[in-house]
């Protein structure tokens, strides 16, 4: 049956079958059928050109899908990595936003080690050795540790 179906629908086969791998983009997110989907109309606009020629059988067709497919989804993925960069790029990146702050010291920095709060969270620092109540800038962040100087 999906022979004759096949036989039947002839260069059209790769319109039908890109056009249901852009629905299936729609009901399945994530930015990815729709590059195959591409490489299937492309091939569909081959098979229309050289559905007549002796060169275009179908393994041809099928290498070429492959090859568009291939082809398109690298250069969409760099299309999307490139396009989706944010306007605050240090929203889920809390320490290394605070790098440049002023602080008051909580804790005084003993042997290195000391804790400043900012906003409504106590973060441990590294530095010299300073008093509490001192002030100091945030140079670095490593995960929940930041590095101060005094300031």
């Amino acid at each position: 049956m999906i022979e004759r179906i096949a036989f039947e629908l002839g260069p059209w086969n790769w319109w039908v079958l890109g056009l249901l791998l852009l629905a299936a983009e729609v009901i399945l997110p994530g930015v990815f059928l729709v590059w195959i989907a591409l490489a299937a109309l492309l091939t569909g606009v081959l098979s229309l050109l050289l559905w007549d020629t002796a060169l275009w059988v179908w393994e041809v067709q099928l290498v070429t899908f492959s090859l568009l497919a291939l082809v398109s989804v690298v250069i969409g993925r760099r299309f999307v990595v490139s396009s989706s960069e944010s306007d605050e790029p240090l929203l889920n990146r809390r320490g290394e936003s605070l790098v440049g702050r002023t602080a008051v010291l909580e804790q005084p920095i003993a042997e290195g080690r000391g804790r400043v709060r900012l906003d409504d969270t106590t973060w441990l620092v590294e530095g010299p050795d300073l008093p509490a109540g001192a002030r100091v800038r945030i140079v670095a962040s490593s995960g929940r540790q930041l590095t101060v100087e005094q300031a």
